[in-house]
């Protein structure tokens, strides 16, 4: 009985090329959901032109001359926030939950492969929110300042950080208690976590516990490059390396993939 010839040659495909095809699944399944839009896009869009053209922030000792100046920094901040973690958090726990991500454990595609495929795509989204709102709050007036090698800098170790956290929540809560923790975390970092309220305006006690928080270390080291025109702020930058070992670093040791 001879070998029988088949064309293409069954097997996997290449690691890298099943990365990209996995990369662009998961982007779309995340910009078809509109929960995911309303986190994404919506929201910060809506926060950035309210505040900005309403006076109900105070901007006085920030050094910004006008509210998008300092708005404008601490909304990419929260665009990241809500992709590398809360959208995150929450599609990967229900995919846990699902069995989605068992399933996937058991195909070719490499376990590590998918998390790869997974951080790409919230760069992916990343880069779509960043353009719309920096179009947004350039239309509002924002006249950004510093090095752009810098603000990469920083958005890269912003989504490290709170995508190891995100990982880290979706991979050892429940999906509905994955659902309930992260909008809340969400919701109290927009208020506490320098983006739209000055940290200036808390109490020292407090603010000296907030400013350890990766949303303001992100939200004040764009602040100081794209409104001081600063350098890199390694202080920001170290707190954030800081959070991204250690969400990393126990999502690797603690996710469930069942």
């Amino acid at each position: 009985m001879s070998t029988g010839t088949y064309s293409p040659e069954p097997g996997a495909a290449p690691v890298g090329r099943m990365i990209a095809a996995q990369t662009a699944l998961e982007t779309r399944m995340l910009l078809r959901n509109g929960e995911q839009l309303l986190l994404t896009v919506i929201i910060p869009s809506l926060l950035l032109v309210l505040f900005s053209t309403v006076d109900i922030i105070d901007v006085t000792g920030t050094g910004a001359d006008k509210a998008v100046d300092f708005l404008a920094p601490g909304i990419l901040a929260l665009a990241v926030l809500s992709t590398a973690f809360t959208g995150q958090a929450i599609a990967t726990g229900f995919e846990r939950r699902y069995g989605v991500l068992k399933r996937l454990g058991a195909s070719p595609l490499p376990r590590w492969a998918l998390m790869t495929a997974k951080t790409l795509s919230v760069l992916v989204t990343e880069v779509l929110q960043i353009v719309l709102l920096t179009g947004i709050a350039l239309g509002l007036g924002w006249s950004p300042q510093g090095d752009p090698l810098s603000v990469l800098v920083l958005l890269v170790l912003g989504t490290a950080a709170f995508s190891g956290l995100g990982l880290l929540m979706a991979g050892t809560l429940k999906a509905e208690a994955t659902l309930a923790a992260a909008n809340l975390v969400f919701l109290l970092l927009l208020v506490g976590g320098g983006v739209i309220v000055p940290l200036a305006k808390f109490p020292d006690a407090a603010r000296s516990v907030l400013e350890l928080l990766p949303i303001s270390a992100l939200s004040d080291g764009l602040r100081a490059v794209l409104q001081d025109g600063a350098a890199l702020p390694w202080g920001d930058a170290l707190t954030l390396a800081v959070w991204a070992v250690l969400g990393l670093g126990a999502a690797a040791r603690f996710f469930r993939w069942e």
